[in-house]
């Protein structure tokens, strides 16, 4: 399935959905396990791939960490500069496309995060993380978040709704089991109009994750199921990865 990459992601609607689950508190949560999980104790070069609007970038960088933010999306960046200038710190946000980067043993630490990984091809896919694997420092540490397919298939539903006021974002979603990958049919009512689109994403077994990873050339170090830290099991709801550069 072909999907429109400015649709999926239009900086308006994903604002107004979901910006108020994208809360101060839970950015300080991830940030936190993220400090942890990487031993940031002192500053580290850092790649915020599919940065968004910037929350965990600029997080970082208040920490004194020299950070990188990569989006494709310009209404992101918008935001994540404005917002980094309103409050004081200094990031390098960027546009770029995870399959086309061009960074070389520059960074201590790669993010990829909140489900942005998995929206191409498999062959694109892995092509981010040979990316990824080449932009990293020798022994750099990568850390990748995406929902865990065995808890996904368990507990999928089909229809979900978010409703604001009158307006109404609906997912349709089925699991291919051939392909692992889960196809969305997205209807958006703003204002009265409506618009409805396509698009898929590959989600993963961790045995798979694991694969891929060894074949682009990393060594899996820690394994969580969430933010909160909690072991990876069939009730986790993610699959956070991090994996050194080896």
């Amino acid at each position: 399935m072909t999907f429109n990459i400015e649709e999926v992601f239009d900086v308006d609607d994903y604002m107004y959905f979901y910006s108020e689950k994208l809360t101060e508190e839970r950015t300080q949560k991830e940030v936190e396990f993220l400090v942890k999980a990487l031993e940031l104790e002192e500053p580290k070069r850092i790649l915020d791939l599919a940065c968004g609007f910037g929350r965990h970038a600029i997080k970082l960088a208040e920490l004194g960490h020299e950070v990188v933010g990569v989006d494709i999306m310009d209404g992101f960046l918008e935001i994540a500069r404005k917002t980094a200038e309103e409050r004081g710190v200094s990031v390098k946000f960027m546009k770029g496309d995870m399959r086309e980067l061009d960074f070389k043993n520059e960074f201590d630490n790669v993010l990829l995060l909140f489900t942005s990984f998995g929206y191409f091809s498999d062959k694109e896919n892995f092509k981010v993380l040979k990316n990824v694997y080449a932009a990293l420092k020798p022994s750099g540490l990568f850390v990748l978040d995406v929902p865990n397919r065995d808890f996904f298939v368990k507990n999928m539903q089909r229809y979900y709704v978010l409703e604001k006021g009158k307006d109404m974002m609906i997912d349709i979603t089925d699991f291919d089991v051939f392909s692992g990958r889960a196809n969305t049919k997205r209807i958006l009512i703003r204002d009265t109009k409506r618009r409805e689109f396509s698009f898929s994403v590959r989600i993963y077994t961790f045995t798979e994750l694991k694969e891929l990873l060894k074949r682009a050339g990393f060594e899996i170090e820690k394994v969580y199921g969430g933010f909160d830290g909690r072991e990876l099991s069939l009730n986790a709801p993610r699959i956070i990865v991090v994996a050194r550069k080896v």
